[in-house]
């Protein structure tokens, strides 16, 4: 089978491999796929190093969020050992289809934190992922390791807002970006405030949009390096 030129691989990072159709998406104004998150969430530890956080890659997370037998997820979700983990990072897609790729019109963010034993979900188009963000958290509260309690879900309602209609992907990574820097930081005190203020100041339309052609240029330099 040949493959075209858009599906050329171009780069190998971790047990991610990006093509040159995902550079395409980086270079105009489009929606970003789960690779693309998924390579944003595994380069995101080099920069914020932490045994504490999980990044969870997107197809385990639609996986988690759409399975609908018991066994299975408990046989799945029991082997990623979020008990083990403070700060837990899903990206959230509503895609309805579960035998459809790259399918989904909307991206969001589903945050667990441990010290506040809360969910917490960011969506930057007004809401509109609620259900599904609801549904993901309904599948993967049990599994948390707080079965003494309960783990309240909370819409975030400051979340920063997208200008477009396809810039959703981008504020799922620059907003988990900004967590993961807020929960390493040595000023943060556990218990005292959560990462929203953070949040609100740090993640604008503007920097968002910026974060494309950065994206774009972390990938061509990893791919100068590796050849």
């Amino acid at each position: 089978m040949v493959r075209s030129f858009e599906d050329e691989i171009i780069l190998s990072y971790n047990d991610l491999v990006l093509r040159r159709s995902d550079l395409s998406i980086l270079s105009g104004p489009r929606f970003l796929n789960d690779r693309i998150i998924e390579f944003y969430f595994s380069y995101l530890p080099l920069i914020y190093p932490s045994n504490d956080i999980y990044l969870v890659p997107p197809s385990i997370a639609f996986w988690l969020q759409n399975c609908t037998d018991e066994e299975t997820l408990k046989d799945f979700a029991e082997p990623l050992n979020l008990p083990a983990k403070t700060l837990v990072i899903f990206a959230v897609n509503n895609n309805d289809d579960v035998t459809a790729a790259e399918a989904g019109t909307h991206w969001s963010l589903l945050v667990f934190y441990r010290f506040a034993n809360v969910f917490v979900h960011h969506d930057s188009l007004r809401g509109s992922n609620c259900a599904y963000s609801r549904k993901l958290y309904e599948s993967v509260a049990r599994y948390m390791g707080n079965s003494d309690s309960h783990i309240p879900y909370l819409e975030n309602e400051l979340s920063p807002q997208q200008q477009n209609g396809y810039d959703c992907g981008l504020f799922v990574i620059a907003i988990a970006e900004v967590i993961c820097k807020w929960y390493t930081s040595s000023n943060r005190v556990d218990g005292e405030h959560l990462w929203y203020s953070d949040v609100k100041e740090q993640v604008t339309p503007s920097s968002v949009s910026e974060m494309r052609g950065g994206i774009l240029n972390l990938i061509k330099g990893l791919m100068f390096a590796e050849n």
